[in-house]
């Protein structure tokens, strides 16, 4: 694998980063994959900053570095065992998202994820209330069996709050909170393009409940799935399919999927 100084280190001299640019940069200077940036790395993610902050073209090799790097790691090695971690990391560089990435780390499965969003959007709604938010997040981190405190459940609060409530109404989307999701988990991402109009979505759910009866069972759920990807003409396999299945069935009531928790999944966010 080649190492940090033979390819250009991405995105550091940008003012703000995404949380994809800020993944990036931590994959790049963490070569070996092992979670920290530590030794040989850290020297040169710290000198490959100091260039991208001063504009520099080179770093002078003097033993000020040496000083200017103990006081670095004073400032951000939060747990002073000499690595920077990625939540570290996340303190270091202008980041709107970084939260997204450190939170990823605590968090479980998407089904773990919509059990919990269910449990708060009791009015199906498709959002939660901004005050139900931090009992939201404490739900989430329990469910994935992850010690965290007060001030950082404060800190998660409010940032998440910070990113997603973004016209002040102090209500938060399922597809916006769905973003804490690893990608990989986040099968909601794999509806994108696919969004279905409330009459597009009426339509399909009618053809589906066949009794009238206002909710789908599983099986009604799996064809419908499969008719919804035939028609985008996108691939999916049988595991996929299981997958967001289950995901999907989470906000299920004792087996019965009722419109509203369809509607959330399927439909464009109401409008703002």
């Amino acid at each position: 694998m080649a190492g940090p100084q033979q390819q250009q280190p991405p995105y550091l001299h940008l003012a703000e980063l995404t949380a994809s640019q800020f993944l990036e940069i931590w994959k790049h200077f963490d070569a070996d994959g092992n979670g920290y940036i530590e030794g040989k790395e850290l020297e040169n993610f710290f000198q490959e900053l100091e260039k991208a902050r001063k504009g520099s073209g080179m770093m002078s090799k003097s033993d000020n570095l040496g000083e200017k790097m103990k006081e670095f790691m004073q400032k951000y090695d939060k747990n002073a065992d000499g690595k920077i971690e990625m939540a570290e990391l996340a303190q270091i560089l202008p980041t709107e998202e970084n939260f997204l990435l450190c939170f990823r780390q605590h968090v479980g499965s998407s089904t773990e994820f919509m059990e919990v969003w269910r449990k708060y959007d009791t009015d199906r709604s498709g959002y939660i209330e901004a005050n139900e938010l931090k009992g939201f997040l404490s739900d989430l981190l329990k469910k994935a069996d992850r010690p965290y405190d007060e001030p950082k459940l404060q800190e998660y609060t409010h940032t998440t709050l910070r990113m997603f409530d973004l016209n002040g109404d102090g209500k938060l989307g399922l597809s916006e909170m769905s973003r804490l999701l690893p990608v990989q988990e986040n099968f909601l991402l794999k509806f994108q393009g696919m969004k279905l109009t409330s009459e597009e979505f009426n339509a399909i759910f009618t053809f589906y409940d066949k009794d009238g009866s206002g909710y789908i069972d599983e099986n009604e759920l799996d064809a419908l799935l499969k008719d919804l990807y035939e028609k985008n003409k996108k691939e999916m396999n049988i595991q996929q399919l299981t997958s967001y299945k289950k995901s999907v069935m989470s906000l299920a009531e004792a087996g019965k999927l009722y419109r509203k928790d369809l509607e959330i999944v399927l439909c464009s966010e109401p409008p703002m």
